[in-house]
């Protein structure tokens, strides 16, 4: 749309269903870039993306042309849909419902980076769950523990 303006960067965070580590090293780039590829072809700007086994964190531009909660949808089906394609995993992969977006201004964008760069270091320290309960209040969000990316049962 003529004259529309927008500064959205957005760090989107979820997890493999239960929390199980099916992520492997030697297929995550070829993830990456079917990911990258997804949020390109929606005209947003992606940043970074990297993970672990167990979950993904992604920092983006945001273009205010489609909604978030379309483009999460996008991404995960989509991405779930050509790992099971490819057999990436024994059996069916799956996404875990739900996912995490923080919002950071430009002058954040940097060290958002540079966290989202050092995932492994990052999780030799701490655990994903524990991680993602700080950003949940960090940036003040209400949940109910109940809810938040199941483990395996």
């Amino acid at each position: 749309m003529a004259n529309t303006y927008t500064q959205i960067h957005l760090q989107l965070v979820f997890a493999v269903k239960y929390r199980q580590a099916l992520i492997e090293r030697s297929r995550k780039d070829e993830l990456y870039k079917y990911i990258t590829a997804i949020i390109q072809n929606r005209t947003h700007k992606l940043l970074i993306v990297n993970g672990m086994p167990d979950h993904i964190h992604i920092l983006i531009g945001m273009r205010p042309t489609q909604s978030l909660s379309d483009l999460m949808q996008h991404i995960k089906g989509d991405s779930s849909k050509w790992i099971n394609e490819r057999a990436f995993t024994k059996g069916k992969f799956e996404w875990q419902e739900g996912y995490g977006a923080f919002s950071y201004s430009r002058t954040q964008v940097p060290d958002v980076i540079a966290y989202i760069k050092n995932q492994e270091q990052h999780h030799s320290k701490i655990r994903f769950r524990e991680e993602y309960f700080d950003l949940l209040k960090q940036f003040e969000i209400d949940y109910d523990e109940r809810y938040i990316f199941k483990e395996t049962v």
